[in-house]
């Protein structure tokens, strides 16, 4: 079922990385998707991926690292305040330090880490470690 498209983008993602395929087809596209998979990207949970448009909704070309143990999406959104991050990463996260919470915050998607710099809260998306 296709409900909740970030939800079926990241477990899909974390299927194909335990079936240890080396790339992924998602879709639809989405500039949420597109952004959530930026912020993977730079941490180094994903190679690089490729947006290709098919006028059906599009799919996203995903390059796996092999290194993503657990990945989902959050639901439901949770509201965080900028000091609140170690009581979400105690919940979603193995350990701290260990793995990102993707936010979305006033200044747009980023991880967790970076929303903590800059004093930012928002709301929790995604996971991965």
């Amino acid at each position: 079922m296709k409900n909740d498209t970030i939800n079926d983008a990241v477990s899909m993602i974390k299927d194909y990385e335990r079936a240890g395929k080396v790339e992924c087809m998602v879709s639809p596209n989405s500039k949420l998707l597109r952004a959530i998979l930026q912020i993977f990207q730079a941490e180094g949970y994903i190679g690089e991926f490729e947006v290709t448009d098919d006028r059906r909704g599009g799919n996203i070309r995903v390059r796996m690292v092999k290194k993503i143990n657990d990945c989902g999406a959050i639901k439901p959104r949770y509201p965080v305040r900028s000091g609140e991050f170690t009581l979400w990463e105690k919940r979603f996260l193995p350990s701290r330090g260990f793995g990102v919470l993707v936010v979305s915050t006033p200044k747009g998607l980023m991880s967790h880490n970076e929303a903590k710099g800059k004093g930012l809260g928002g709301r929790l998306i995604a996971y991965v470690y």
